[in-house]
């Protein structure tokens, strides 16, 4: 039967010797035997273990799991736990590594619009791009909402050309124009600015911001703080209470 060295059973496993000796000082790894000499000699049954414990190793489970694994009478029903745990935890990470990216992406992304860029710059970003989500969902309301009135004006207009019915055209504007009005409102009760001159948040009146040139992200605005005029960042804010 063969026997292996230290230095032999870390070379076929791809491991330092350290690792192996640090495997034997913690009872995970145990030498077979000892020679005269005294060093460590490995047997084929230890090669294999060693190959178990470096998997295990590679696929993320701790050094104390895996010595309270293999010491186990019957590994098998332990190792699909252990492993189903260990998998829970890299999803998480790759989650988490993500957002990072997404992050650092939407970073990137928001410094190629910006002229004079500064610190108070990147909290601008982070301002904008932590209430991007709440943005998200309510350009969705939007969105939905004006479908069905989308529908209602074109079919009135298609009736109003192939058929010659005006009517339902005319009264399409007694619901669009309530429409414009509650969702216009709607809308500039839940968005604030950020101005790029002195950074500050805040909340024009709303004939301004209704007439305002716009983007999808950027609004040419007067910034209350400081009177700059120029685009301002569009990011969702509190909810504008009414007074009274």
């Amino acid at each position: 039967m063969s026997k292996y060295t230290t230095g032999e059973i870390a070379k076929l496993c791809g491991v330092s010797v350290r690792t192996v000796q640090y495997y034997d000082s913690r009872n995970i790894l145990v030498p077979s035997e000892l020679s005269e000499g005294g060093r460590r000699l490995y047997s084929e049954q230890d090669l294999k273990r060693m190959k178990i414990i470096c998997f295990l190793r590679d696929a993320g489970i701790s050094i104390n799991n895996i010595g309270e694994l293999l010491s186990e009478d019957d590994p098998g029903s332990v190792i699909s736990v252990l492993l189903e745990q260990q998998e829970q935890a890299l999803r998480e990470e790759v989650s988490e590594r993500q957002e990072k990216l997404a992050i650092l992406d939407g970073i990137k992304k928001e410094l190629r619009g910006i002229d004079n860029f500064s610190v108070e710059s990147i909290g601008d970003i982070a301002y904008a791009m932590e209430n991007k989500k709440n943005m998200q969902k309510l350009h969705a309301i939007l969105l939905i909402t004006g479908i069905p009135l989308g529908i209602i004006q074109w079919t009135s207009i298609v009736l109003w050309i192939t058929m010659g019915i005006w009517w339902p055209f005319a009264a399409y504007w007694f619901v669009a124009i309530p429409y414009a009005v509650w969702v216009s409102n709607f809308y500039f009760k839940r968005v604030v600015y950020i101005c790029p001159q002195c950074h500050e948040v805040f909340k024009p009146n709303f004939k301004e911001a209704f007439w305002a040139r716009h983007t999808p992200t950027l609004r040419k605005l007067t910034c209350t703080c400081c009177g700059y005029h120029g685009f301002c960042v569009e990011t969702y804010g509190k909810e504008e209470k009414e007074n009274g």
